[in-house]
């Protein structure tokens, strides 16, 4: 049994108190519970009404006291949020009628007045207490904040990220939601004035358990674990002139950074959203250029420490496509035999080794629209602002093209893959009159099956495992990516073989 965390917070007004739960919104999973308990007029309701208001973006949002209906339902991002006043209940079956007993699954609940049913009540919660503090003037409030069970880990990283805001500076800055990713990682943009800057929560946490030669997943395959990689990688890539985000603050063994804000001029434009192609140009020429410097594998990171770039090598390959036959074929209804299963090993070794020859360079990994912003003030290459590389490894060039080109985000048209193949092909043949541009062509084919083999299966897991659903509606887009570069003719025993075990998307 965990033993309970407690720590306590001076709340000087109401701006301090939705600070106070925003932070907490930035450490939440969908299902965990929040008791608010106080005296009348203690400031339960606006906490809880300031956390909604947080995670729904919209400052004025309406958020009555749910004391008359009980219960409010709010359906939010990344998960809905019931706000649940017990005060009038004098009967325990009245929780049932008013769908509270049990609770939702799935849904972060705020429940005031928790006293009144104590039986409610999971042993894994958080308690957040209120109190007035007239002496610091009418709308000060102390918090004590309690956490219980599993979620007593989190109210320690709750009291961990409120000093390390208090020593940036920014622990009295307006928070703003920001989305996150598939990762445990979450941010907030801190305004502070006409300024603002970007907090990273980076939870230090190996995804999933040892089943790769006694390795999770992530490290099996060279996943940051940790936010030591981005520092090192932003900081190297800022020294080349290219635009990774300054950092401000870093707390490299809690995972907390505060981050320059590069703002919202994204890459792509319309709905459905499309590239905006003299940015995606820009993007193409500035992987041309880094891909022609020697890059190191070894970067400092912090007096006397330095950080090791992975290799993406064959065993981190071979686990990522393995992803496919793991968890998307299941929800196929395929289960592959031990003969289907050695022919997939056999053709990826094979495809792994005409790769042997091909360049390492840094692969930044995730070097696609939803992590690029265009800085229209800086010049030339610089104006790609770069947001996300923590996981980056030592790989073929061709890799992050294919992210860029393949996004499995939004339909990037093949018009437009074909011209920017080809204006890559060209800035490097002109920079380097050694570079082959037919070999190049092969190892980004080969580059674009492997990225989205594996993404076929890292989405249906997420779906299954994470209880993510949204990422498979990007599946069918992945399957024509795939299908586009299963036509080069280095992949025909793979395409073969897909066409024999893999169903398409919804078939």
């Amino acid at each position: 049994m965990n033993e309970p965390s407690t720590f306590q917070a001076a709340l000087a007004n109401e701006a301090a108190t939705a600070n106070l739960m925003a932070d907490l919104a930035l450490l939440l999973s969908a299902g965990d519970v929040i008791t608010l308990t106080g005296d009348l007029g203690a400031g339960k309701t606006a906490a809880a009404r300031a956390l909604i208001r947080y995670l729904a973006q919209v400052d004025d949002l309406e958020v009555p006291s749910p004391t008359f209906t009980l219960a409010q339902t709010y359906d939010l991002s990344p998960f809905p949020v019931l706000h649940a006043d017990l005060y009038r209940v004098n009967d325990p079956d009245e929780l049932e009628e008013i769908g509270l007993s049990p609770l939702p699954e799935g849904t972060v609940a705020l429940i005031e007045w928790p006293e009144r049913a104590p039986n409610l009540l999971p042993p894994d919660r958080i308690d957040i207490a209120l109190s007035h503090r007239p002496s610091l003037g009418s709308g000060a409030r102390a918090a004590e904040i309690t956490g219980f069970g599993k979620l007593a880990a989190k109210v320690e990283r709750l009291a961990a990220l409120r000093r390390f805001l208090e020593l940036a500076g920014s622990l009295d800055a307006k928070r703003q939601r920001m989305p996150g990713d598939a990762s445990t990682r979450s941010y907030a943009r801190l305004v502070k004035g006409d300024q603002s800057t970007i907090l990273m929560n980076s939870p230090r946490r190996p995804d999933g358990p040892a089943l790769y030669d006694g390795k999770s997943y992530s490290e099996a395959v060279h996943l940051a674990e940790d936010v030591k990689p981005f520092v090192a990688i932003a900081n190297g890539l800022r020294e080349r002139g290219y635009s990774a985000p300054a950092i401000h603050h870093a707390d490299l063994e809690d995972g907390f950074l505060i981050t320059e804000d590069f703002g919202r001029d994204l890459f792509i434009q319309g709905d459905p959203p499309r590239p905006i192609v003299e940015r995606y140009q820009t993007a193409v020429d500035m992987l041309a250029a880094l891909h022609q410097e020697p890059l190191p594998d070894v970067l400092p990171l912090a007096p006397h420490l330095d950080y090791t770039v992975p290799p993406f090598d064959d065993n981190a390959m071979m686990i990522e496509v393995g992803l496919m036959p793991e968890w998307y074929l299941p929800d196929k209804g395929v289960t592959l035999t031990s003969n289907m299963q050695a022919d997939f090993l056999l053709i990826w070794q094979d495809l792994f080794a005409k790769l042997a020859g091909a360049p390492r360079t840094w692969m930044l990994r995730d070097f696609h629209s939803p992590n690029l912003i265009w800085l229209a003030h800086r010049k030339d290459t610089g104006r790609v602002g770069l947001l996300d590389f923590q996981d980056a490894v030592m790989g073929p060039a061709a890799y992050d093209l294919v992210s860029l080109l393949q996004d499995a985000r939004i339909d990037v048209p093949e018009s437009v893959e074909i011209a920017m193949l080809a204006r890559y092909a060209k800035e490097r043949k002109t920079a380097d009159t050694a570079f082959d541009p037919a070999a190049f062509v092969q190892q980004y084919a080969i580059m674009s099956v492997q990225r989205n083999t594996r993404l076929l299966g890292t989405f249906a897991r997420l779906n299954r495992r994470d209880g993510k659903p949204q990422y498979l509606k990007h599946q069918p887009r992945v399957w024509t990516y795939l299908n586009r570069a299963l036509a080069h003719p280095s992949l025909e025993t793979f395409r073969e073989w897909c066409i024999a075990h893999v169903p398409a998307p919804g078939a």
